[in-house]
């Protein structure tokens, strides 16, 4: 074989000698004897030398950077079977616990099989529970239109959501008249609160909604009805400068308007409104309707300490008045002896 059919033979054998070290697989193949024929050893090595050095620089592997990183060498028929030997020979302790944690991964993921069946099995008695509730949600409603200011009265006995509001804000629910709240179908994709108002001086709306829903990607979302303020009536806005006019300290004391909650959508995960409404609120409002008015419980406790003190003053003016005739009655007394002793 001529030196040209070598020059084209080499780089060809190094190609797959990359490509089997990068499957780890061997590669025996059996190439040509390269003989030099001549007297002088020194001679020959050179032209070895010379054949091979030419040929190094060619030799350039044609597997991208990620395969180079990742070739392994080459393992004899030994030494895999040392390796073989070595992983049968582990510990038993290591081979009990690697048999362990195979094992507690394979039941962890029949138990998160079972978990997701159990969800898929909540969900359906969820929407049918939610569906036979709907007729009693709606004879509740129109009973509690029967009740003036039923809703605005809840709102401010609960403690959460009598923190939210204003002065302003609670003259506005006054026409409040009827609170819905309507689960999606799927009930886990969300939910939308509905306020139904009375004609009134503040807005022009008759329904303010916002709705809370999963998007595609499975973000939580919300929008809302857009109010519309009558002139000058914009209580957020009202509120606003109030807070600007208040010193640092009374500002975090005034709370902002409740209405500014149907244009806030920054954190609808943590929308604590929302969730207070929907799970604690309208599944049983009565309860919050007939707490008692806290102030109207201090008045009345004000106005039996009042009734307990003036007990007290009387029963001390007539101790008093007692006192002094006991007084008068000793001092007549007194009179009496010094005339008999006169008369003797």
């Amino acid at each position: 074989m001529g030196n040209r059919e070598m020059e084209e033979l080499i780089p060809l054998v190094n190609r797959l000698q990359d490509a089997f070290s990068a499957l780890g697989q061997s590669c025996l193949l059996e190439l040509p004897q390269i003989a030099v024929v001549g007297g002088q050893s020194a001679g020959k090595s050179s032209v070895l030398e010379n054949f091979v050095g030419s040929m190094g620089p060619q030799h350039q592997s044609t597997l991208p950077p990620q395969a180079k990183k990742l070739k392994k060498p080459r393992l004899t028929p030994a030494s895999g079977s040392e390796a073989t030997s070595a992983s049968l020979n582990l510990p038993k302790e290591e081979k009990e616990q690697q048999e362990a944690i195979e094992r507690i991964d394979e039941v962890q993921n029949e138990t998160d099989r079972l978990n997701e069946q159990a969800n898929e099995q909540i969900l359906k008695v969820e929407r049918k529970y939610n569906e036979l509730r709907q007729p009693y949600f709606q004879k509740r409603s129109e009973l509690i239109a029967k009740i003036p200011n039923f809703w605005v009265t809840t709102f401010v006995n609960h403690p959460q959501v009598s923190a939210l509001l204003g002065k302003e804000d609670e003259e506005a629910l006054h026409y409040l008249t009827r609170v819905e709240v309507t689960e999606f179908e799927d009930i886990k994709s969300g939910y939308r609160i509905d306020f139904y108002f009375d004609e009134n001086p503040y807005f022009k709306n008759k329904v303010l909604a916002k709705g809370f829903h999963l998007n595609e990607s499975g973000d939580p979302s919300s929008k809302s009805t857009e109010i519309k303020w009558t002139s000058g009536k914009d209580v957020m806005k009202r509120s606003s400068q109030t807070q600007n006019k208040a010193s640092r300290k009374r500002q975090h004391e005034e709370p902002e308007s409740c209405f500014t909650w149907f244009t806030d959508h920054s954190d609808v995960g943590a929308d604590e409104l929302g969730e207070v409404i929907k799970d604690d609120i309208w599944p049983n409002p009565l309860q919050y309707y007939l707490v008692p008015d806290m102030d109207d419980e201090e008045g009345e406790g004000e106005e039996d300490d009042d009734e307990e003190e003036e007990g007290l003053e009387d029963i001390d003016e007539e101790g008093d008045e007692d006192q002094g005739e006991e007084d008068k009655d000793d001092d007549e007394g007194e009179e009496g002896e010094e005339d008999e002793g006169e008369d003797d």
